[in-house]
């Protein structure tokens, strides 16, 4: 009975703190982003946003084509809504571009 409260003990001052002390540090040495992943970030962003603007004019030409086409409700160009996240957006990114130089 005596080996079983000394055991608890060791369990609960040595090892429950040395188990959280080992995955805080494994947490702070995870990787983070990195300078290549920004950039690619960054390229994937200018790749989407070319590829809608690819889209609007597609869609644009069809409907011009075809009096009884109607576009997919997708993001609208003119919907301040998305415009303002865009905006939002592209100012983190030149506040970020701004900083780097």
């Amino acid at each position: 009975m005596e080996i079983e409260g000394v055991m608890a003990i060791v369990a609960l001052f040595i090892g429950l703190p040395w188990l959280v002390l080992h995955y805080m540090t494994k947490w702070k040495t995870a990787p983070t982003i990195t300078a290549d992943d920004e950039v690619l970030l960054d390229e994937l962003y200018n790749l989407a946003k070319r590829l809608d603007e690819r889209m609007d004019t597609v869609e644009r030409l069809v409907a011009s084509d075809d009096p009884g086409f109607a576009p997919a409700r997708r993001l609208i160009a003119d919907q301040e809504k998305d415009n303002q996240q865009l905006r939002e957006l592209e100012a983190l990114i030149a506040e970020k571009k701004g900083t780097r130089s």
